[in-house]
């Protein structure tokens, strides 16, 4: 097995900010290691993407897939492995979010960063029932191509059904958060509001969140 490359830090949502949410110009934060984090560039910083980025993985079946297999979709794109214990501990929340947000036409992406074999014995155990994408440093590069050279585990992306990217969320979701962002994704998908609004509604909706609500311990 080759190993994986890509810097990883699995972090907890205290140590990924308030309540682990980065709004769209604030990824450049985890597109650096740790000792890079306070240091100048030259260079400008990383920032997420526009909209969902073009790679194909193999699902649990082999067949390669694109995230454009779920076009017209809300997605709710979550990179994860089978090591990362925050990974693990809020998989029963994306399953229940699939199951509440699902018939509105979002759709939960597992991506596993990690050995085949393990993610799909891990997933047969669990039953999980969401779809997946698997790779090795394939997996590792799908999130280069969301902007990030430095994976904080997990991690979670969140578009529009027009493949926009609206938010992403470092560290372990919890329900509150993903009440709040899914809120306002499901608002840019009526056109009442811009992604850019979105943003906006939902970092002062993730800042309203008692303390201790949501946050992992």
């Amino acid at each position: 097995m080759k190993p994986l490359t890509l810097a990883i830090v699995v972090t907890g949502a205290a140590a990924a900010g308030a309540a682990g949410y980065l709004a769209y110009d604030e990824w450049s934060k985890l597109s650096k290691t740790p000792s890079q984090v306070e240091a100048p560039t030259e260079a400008p910083p990383a920032k997420l993407a526009a909209t969902l980025p073009d790679f194909q993985l193999a699902d649990r079946a082999g067949e390669m897939r694109s995230l454009a297999h779920w076009s017209g979709k809300s997605l709710i794109v979550n990179f994860w492995a089978t090591w990362c214990a925050p990974c693990r501990r809020e998989i029963p929340l994306l399953e229940k979010l699939q199951a509440r947000y699902g018939p509105e036409g979002f759709q939960v992406i597992g991506i596993a960063a990690d050995y085949r074999d393990k993610v799909i014995a891990y997933a047969d155990e669990i039953k999980l029932t969401y779809p997946l994408l698997i790779g090795e440093q394939e997996a590792l590069d799908a999130a280069t191509a969301f902007g990030v050279e430095a994976v904080g585990f997990p991690f979670t992306i969140f578009s529009d059904t027009q493949g926009r990217i609206v938010a992403a969320h470092v560290g372990e979701l919890h329900e509150e958060q993903a009440d709040v962002i899914l809120g306002a994704v499901r608002r840019v998908n009526a056109g009442t509001i811009s992604p850019e609004q979105a943003r906006g509604e939902i970092e002062a909706g993730l800042l309203a969140i008692p303390h201790g609500h949501g946050d992992a311990e």
